[in-house]
């Protein structure tokens, strides 16, 4: 039964919610889904969409998850359990009705307005459905974040969020086929150890922040070395650490980064990742984006071959990081 609803699940793109919304609406027993004959007449709040009041009764218009917005009904304040999502709204409310010009105290709100709030409503659905599936691809502690609050637009389009790097046409880049016999590549290191490459030098402190100068290349131990996972000369394969938010930036510069964490001097914070792609690709690459105005290149070192990599389609949170002429 549990492979029969994953397979119905991936075959019809729809969610565990959405599928316990469906069994709920056939009024089918579903024990995986935590679906009850008690349960058949529970109801999920996905959205309010209009607000008035009526002999000094607060009314909402409630979008119901599972259902279509012409079986929206209006419902009581005492009927919502969704205190999170009526506190938003009221937010909402306040900053349509001043952005509108209109009386905060209204007993309904003008068509501008509840248009306004549907959108909202909508994008916030689409940015958290895009939050989830960014959270469901990356592979590392840190989890990532979206807001904004400052226009009605979605996610970005024709952008693929990857927890690797994608190899363009024509790019042949050689797997790891050796690595260091260490037990220790700290304080028992033998000859062939990664770190040897920099003359036995630790590129990271206890913390695994950064030593070495800018400019340094740094060779991590990899998966055929005999070290462990837990290896001091392990760092940016671990991935991001730390909470990072990706928010809409106020002042006309698209999507920005920021952190939700303290982060400490010659920490590690993220890999740039993207498309690999040969310098001609690159250079033909560039001459669009530069047209454009925008570009996501970036040239790869300490290669024989020289590869760039392009991160305007395929990326991870890096994508995102706007440079800044106060950068802290």
């Amino acid at each position: 039964m549990a492979q029969d609803l994953k397979d119905c699940r991936v075959s019809c793109k729809l969610s565990w919610e959405d599928l316990q919304t469906l069994c709920r609406r056939e009024r089918l027993v579903c024990k995986h889904l935590n679906v009850t004959k008690n349960n058949f007449n529970y109801y999920e709040v996905e959205y309010l969409c209009n607000y008035k009041k009526h002999k000094g009764r607060e009314f909402f218009l409630v979008k119901w998850k599972g259902y279509t917005e012409s079986e929206n009904t209006w419902e009581p304040l005492r009927n919502l359990k969704c205190p999170t999502l009526l506190h938003q709204f009221r937010e909402d409310i306040k900053a349509a009705l001043l952005q509108a010009n209109e009386p905060l105290d209204s007993d309904s709100l003008s068509a501008p307005v509840v248009s306004f709030l549907l959108q909202k409503a909508k994008q916030r659905i689409k940015l958290q459905k895009w939050e989830n599936l960014m959270n469901q691809t990356c592979r590392h502690k840190g989890r990532i974040f979206v807001c904004n609050e400052v226009d009605l637009d979605g996610p970005p389009k024709n952008f693929t969020y990857i927890n690797e790097n994608r190899l363009g046409k024509g790019v042949d880049v050689n797997p790891v086929i050796v690595g260091c016999e260490c037990d220790n590549c700290i304080s028992q290191p033998l000859d062939g150890c990664c770190p040897g490459l920099m003359k036995h030098r630790r590129a990271y402190n206890d913390s695994g922040q950064v030593k070495v100068m800018p400019g340094v290349p740094i060779y991590e131990c990899n998966s055929k070395c005999r070290c462990g996972p837990d290896c001091a000369n392990r760092v940016v394969q671990k991935g991001i650490q730390y909470d990072l938010c990706i928010f809409k930036t106020a002042n006309g510069r698209g999507w920005g980064v920021r952190t939700l964490q303290r982060i400490y001097k010659n920490s590690f914070v993220m890999e740039y990742l993207g498309e690999i792609i040969t310098t001609e690709e690159a250079e033909r690459r560039g001459v669009v984006y530069d047209k454009q105005g925008v570009t996501y290149l970036f040239d790869l070192d300490y290669v024989d071959d020289v590869y760039t990599i392009d991160a305007a389609h395929y990326g991870n949170i890096s994508h995102f990081v706007n440079h800044s002429v106060s950068n802290n």
